[in-house]
């Protein structure tokens, strides 16, 4: 088994070492999985012969953990874990989560609010002259002044307020890989001001606060005091995350202090990316948990596959853009079956290889061939609102893969479970990939997201209209017949977007209702920091085109909006009568199949009011049947010598007894 990088001080006298060049700090139990930020950041340093030690959740409430290792040669390395510590949390609607995936025994609690502000003071308090670098999802989408949901209110960028002395934003190879060759050559912070993908601060005396390619951003008090200049800056921020051709962004903090955040640096290339994925990996958590119960974040993803980073679909409401950008970049085939082969050799693989995926699934590269040279393309997606005539769809290589992992002896199934746009599929012009799909790759259900029904909300979402949904289910439920396999769609869908009105939400219903869909689990829209979507949500405004969005802030709008995607389980029932009541939608209340639900009995009896037309033929049978059990029933006869010889008994029976008795 690979041995584990050390956790604790003794492991670290065993090896031999003073002291660790690095000690990476997260918020998430040390998981040395290739799925998880700090394992694949902490192996790459490994292998390039640094001393790394891993400090997993240490103790928030002082700084006493922080020198366990002693002071590291060069710098913490600190990350809030493999999710933003506020989304770990509190969900959508601001109540404290009572369980966490990524705290052994699942339990809540084992890391602070805002982690890498909190961590990166612990580490400051600990050795003051310490470097402290900055990275993974919480730091990257919050590198800029931001809106902060939790609050309420814009924060200035996690740089500034955590007190650490640098920043990587995105997915941080090539960054730590030249910040670790700088320390080990003698050099300092200083050296690394002008490194692609980093982040930094700096006062009006610095000589670079404005290089040659570089563009300013609205600043923070601007930003706090004008919603138009917060949308404008979450544009600009948006635009400029490209490796080609994107601009040096300087956004002021403070009154004379300055973000300075270079172009991001490229994607890896494939062969980069397949010898991170060839990383000497443990693929499970720390052997010290497993008294507490484990790790339940490796369950969704110890058997999964991925395969690519980045993703050109842009959804609006997605983080992907701003940290891992949309260039897309793909693993060999060989790099991926070999990682598949080394499930055959754990006791508990069962032969199903559980996903292969990505951002999104069916993306192996680039959309264009313009984008290798010229970037990605400003002010456009390359799917929405129309498929840009220059994309190139193709699941040719996709397909195959896929063919090959099927074919891996003690592998039985390989599915894929989520992340597949439709859309992109769509537009192939056979349907071999979705034939193959529906054959080998679904089980039973396949999870996909056409988040809403109104053209207005999609287009705020940055989604495809919803024929292109309709279209795909048609197909999906013929080819599925075709293989001889009975296959469900399962639709994910968010409520309370920015634009979503109340009368959208009904539509959606009625939508759902038309394709018979129930939908188990409806998302609230979560404005999560860095993204297009928490800029109009906090602005009022589309930054695009700079149009007011109609935003559903209130609590009970959001729980109205969340209630009628769910119409059709009996305990909402009550409460969507009296939504439809109060949309002045009571036609919807009835039995037909254009109804979204059935009259309750308080809607029929105790509202004082004329009953709806749709109702009448329901309350006619009442009426009848009511009357039948007041009529009185015939008497029983007395018996009179032999059965069925009374002159009383004429029913039925009687006649039949008369028979017999003949």
């Amino acid at each position: 088994m690979t041995e584990f990088l050390p956790v604790t001080k003794q492991e670290i006298e065993e090896l031999g070492w003073d002291r660790p060049d690095f000690v990476l700090v997260s918020g998430d139990a040390y998981v040395d999985h290739p799925s998880f930020g700090v394992a694949i950041i902490s192996r790459l340093l490994a292998s390039q012969g640094f001393r790394v030690a891993i400090l997993a959740q240490p103790e928030f409430r002082h700084c006493k953990d922080f020198s366990r290792f002693g002071r590291p040669k060069y710098a913490f390395l600190i990350s809030a874990g493999n999710i933003d510590s506020m989304v770990a949390h509190y969900t959508a609607a601001k109540k404290k989560r009572s369980d966490d995936a990524y705290t052994p025994g699942n339990k809540a609690g084992r890391r602070p609010d805002r982690a890498a502000i909190v961590y990166s003071r612990l580490a400051k308090e600990a050795y003051p002259d310490c470097p402290v670098i900055l990275g993974g999802i919480e730091a990257s989408l919050r590198r800029f002044a931001h809106y902060d949901y939790w609050e309420d209110k814009v924060r200035p960028s996690v740089l500034t307020d955590s007190g650490a002395d640098l920043l990587i934003f995105g997915m941080g190879e090539r960054q730590i890989t030249a910040i670790a060759q700088i320390f080990a050559d003698g050099g300092s912070l200083g050296d690394m001001a002008d490194l692609p993908g980093i982040c930094r601060l700096a006062g009006k005396e610095d000589k670079v606060v404005r290089p040659k390619s570089s563009i300013f951003c609205p600043a923070l008090a601007e930003i706090t005091k004008d919603k138009k200049a917060y949308a404008l800056a979450a544009k600009l921020q948006l635009t400029e995350q490209d490796h080609i051709r994107g601009r040096t962004i300087i956004q002021e903090q403070a009154d004379g202090l300055y973000l300075i955040q270079n172009p991001p640096a490229s994607p890896l290339s494939r062969q980069e990316l397949d010898r991170v994925f060839a990383l000497p990996f443990a693929r499970t958590y720390h052997p010290s948990y497993e008294s507490q119960g484990g790790v339940k974040a490796i369950e969704e993803v110890e058997f999964s596959l991925i395969h690519n980073r980045g993703c050109f679909g842009g959804c609006h409401f997605c983080a992907i853009t701003l940290h891992q950008g949309r260039h897309v970049v793909s693993r060999s085939h060989r790099s991926v079956i070999e990682e598949a082969k080394g499930f055959l050799h754990q006791p508990h693989f069962k032969g199903y290889i559980h996903d292969v995926g990505g951002p999104t699934a069916n993306f192996r590269g680039p959309s264009c061939e313009k984008q290798k040279e010229q970037g990605v393309c400003a002010g456009r997606l390359c799917l929405t609102p129309r498929p840009c005539p220059s994309l190139q769809a193709d699941h040719s290589d996709y397909l195959k893969l896929l063919r090959e992992l099927r074919q891996l002896p003690g592998v039985k199934k390989v599915f894929i479970r989520s992340g597949l746009r439709y859309d992109y599929m769509l537009l192939e012009k056979n349907d071999a990939f979705l034939e193959e799909l529906c054959r080998h790759h679904v089980s039973g259900q396949l999870k996909v997201a056409p988040e809403h029904s109104s053209p207005k909300v999609l287009a705020l979402m940055g989604k495809p209209n919803i024929d292109a949904f309709d279209d795909f289910a048609r197909r999906y439920k013929e080819i599925s017949a075709k293989v001889g396999k009975e296959q469900y769609l399962v639709p994910y869908l968010m409520s309370s977007h920015p634009g979503s009105t109340l009368k959208d939400a009904i539509d959606l219903a009625l939508f759902l209702k038309a394709r018979r869909m129930r939908p188990e689990q409806v998302q609230d829209f979560y404005p999560t920091p860095g993204t297009i979507s928490t800029a109009m949500f906090y602005t009022g405004f589309d930054p695009y085109t700079m149009k007011a969005v109609y935003v559903p802030r209130t609590a009970e709008e959001k729980r109205k909006q969340r209630l009628l995607l769910q119409y059709y389980k009996k305990e909402n029932q009550g409460q969507i009568i009296k939504i439809l009541i109060e949309a002045g939608r009571e036609d919807l209340i009835g039995y037909g199949k254009d109804q979204l639900v059935p009259p309750d009995r308080y809607y029929l009896y105790g509202r004082g009011e004329k009953k709806p037309e749709q109702r009448e033929g329901r309350e006619r049978n009442q009426n009848q049947r009511q009357k039948q059990r007041q009529k009185p029933e015939p008497k029983s006869p007395k018996p009179k010598g032999i059965a069925g010889k009374s002159k009383g008994n004429k029913g039925i029976a009687g006649k039949k007894t008369m028979k017999k008795g003949k």
